[in-house]
């Protein structure tokens, strides 16, 4: 919905009008208006973002006893003939929910350009700046908004925006889950939290909607920069006046009950209750909520790193699977780990391992996705692929299938030219897809 400085802006501008004597009512309304129900026939995507290139490898291989799996061992899971890390033990215990691809192959071994090939699934064009995925999901679903923002990012993000799709469709940040959005309640100096508060947030925002609907007559375009400032403002002022801004918080849950699962997040740590609130955003309407978890640039000591770190990830990504199993709601909400890369599969001499775009591995789960499966085979020793290479495009393109979009959805870029949203030569993979 908007980045850290149109967030600071929306701040400046709406604490700055001057308290006007307009109908606050008629602007909430109008603001409604704009906004329906998401539609429940939408699936919501979660993107698990492991910044700094994650040791796949250590993740989702089963090579016990191969040289190039170093301290790591395998474990078995839920699901017959799939092993994984045997400190991940709660998301083994969901496995038959959840498929692994081990034979990704992505293009780019630098972090900033890994991750913006990771995070859009298409290759860098110096032409045009293409979007998030959580920001082609929040477009694809835009004629079925809700209140709440379409796209959020929680605990940080890797620095791709929403690119030629505006800030329309760029993510709302959370530093902290569990913290509201920033200013998301109006300013203590015209009320604050209260009806007063709100009434008079909403004459400013009138008289901003307004003025600034001189400058959109002047082109009538779509893609007109004034008529992109004025969708963020309209969507942030219709958060302030939300019920929906409540779910942000981690005290209840979106019914209002206690948290079931509170204390199993909780052993993640922020990691875990990002997870949670993710869980929370994407079943009250959000389309897209992306959760980060920083730090795995593992060129040294990396097993000692894994056996302090993967105890939270296990947490957080394992109860996640069992509250969206338990609610009914896996059909609904596809999750997907992403990174920029992956890393080698020999350790270096320091006791880590190097980047590696030409093979590595993702777990997806939910959705249209048929769990209990790997789809792809390696050597022996983990290091080439012997059977069904994938590539980046057809990840997202699995990825769109198990959310449930058209397969011939298309999307046009800041240059007008239409493109399949993964790509021209990107395939789902049928084996990991229900068939209708």
């Amino acid at each position: 919905m908007w980045g850290i400085t149109d967030r600071r802006h929306f701040g400046k501008h709406v604490a700055g009008f001057g308290a006007m004597a307009l109908s606050a009512d008629s602007f909430i309304s109008a603001l409604k208006a704009q906004t329906p129900v998401l539609k429940k026939k939408n699936k919501s995507l979660i993107v698990i973002h492991f910044g700094g290139g994650y040791p796949a490898i250590d993740f989702w291989e089963d090579k016990n006893g191969a040289p190039t799996m170093g301290e790591t061992k395998a474990a078995k899971t839920a699901a017959d003939g799939v092993r994984i890390n045997e400190l991940l033990p709660k998301i083994g215990s969901q496995m038959k929910n959840a498929a692994i691809i081990r034979t990704l192959k992505s293009t780019e071994g630098d972090h900033m350009r890994g991750t913006k090939v990771m995070m859009t699934g298409l290759p860098i064009n110096v032409l045009v700046e293409q979007p998030h995925v959580g920001s082609k999901v929040a477009w694809y679903y835009r004629e079925n908004e809700g209140d709440l923002p379409a796209f959020i990012s929680v605990g940080g993000g890797g620095g791709v925006g929403p690119g030629f799709l505006g800030q329309r469709y760029g993510a709302l940040p959370i530093s902290r889950p569990g913290s509201p959005p920033e200013n998301a309640t109006p300013p203590k100096e015209i009320g604050g939290a209260t009806r007063e508060g709100t009434d008079r947030m909403m004459r400013r925002g009138d008289l901003f909607s307004r003025l600034e609907a001189g400058f959109q007559k002047s082109t009538g375009s779509e893609r007109d920069a004034a008529k992109s400032h004025q969708e963020v403002y309209d969507k942030a002022l219709s958060l302030v006046v939300s019920k929906n801004k409540d779910v942000f918080a981690l005290d209840k849950d979106v019914d209002g009950k206690p948290i079931k699962l509170m204390q199993e997040y909780a052993v993640g740590g922020d990691f875990g209750r990002g997870c949670l609130l993710a869980r929370k955003l994407t079943e009250a309407g959000a389309a897209c909520v992306e959760v980060n978890n920083g730090g795995w640039d593992m060129h040294a000591n990396i097993f000692a790193s894994l056996r302090t770190r993967l105890p939270a990830v296990d947490a957080g990504i394992g109860t996640l699977l069992k509250d969206l199993a338990e609610r009914g709601r896996l059909q609904d909400t596809v999750v997907v780990t992403l990174s920029e890369f992956g890393r080698t599969i020999r350790v270096n001499p320091g006791g880590g391992r190097d980047h590696n775009p030409g093979l590595w591995s993702v777990m997806v789960a939910g959705g249209n996705i048929v769990g209990g499966q790997v789809y792809g085979k390696t050597s022996s020793d983990a290091t080439s692929i012997e059977e069904n290479p994938v590539t980046t495009g057809d990840l997202f393109a699995t990825i769109y299938a198990a959310l449930g979009f058209e397969k011939d959805a298309q999307i046009r870029d800041s240059l007008g030219r239409p493109s399949p949203l993964a790509g021209e030569k990107a395939k789902p993979i049928a084996q990991l897809l229900k068939t209708a």
